[in-house]
């Protein structure tokens, strides 16, 4: 395993397992999203390069465009329940209740 493969494997093991630890605010668990999705971002952007194919070179570029999705999507949430319940932290949030 070459030492860029072994740094692209613990960036997102490293998101992953603060995405498991940390979920004690809403803010925290979108930022681990966000490092894992750059992660993967750049583990296509280099398999596409290795490849040397120009039919996977769009595929970084769609997981990026859908990456910025969910990034404003989780944005807006955020910004939507710290209006209603003031805080994001994620025991007050219950989705039970309206």
């Amino acid at each position: 395993m070459s030492m860029m493969t072994y740094s692209l494997y613990s960036a997102f093991m490293l998101g992953l397992t603060g995405m498991v630890l940390h979920r004690t605010h809403l803010l925290s668990a979108l930022i681990c999203l966000e490092g894992m999705m750059l992660s993967l971002f750049i583990a296509m952007s280099t398999w596409s390069v290795m490849i040397q194919s120009t039919m996977f070179m769009m595929t970084p570029m769609i997981l990026l465009t859908f990456s910025a999705c969910g990034a404003s999507t989780g944005l807006a949430i955020l910004v939507a329940t710290t209006r209603t319940h003031g805080t994001d932290m994620m025991q007050n949030l219950n989705l039970l209740q309206c």
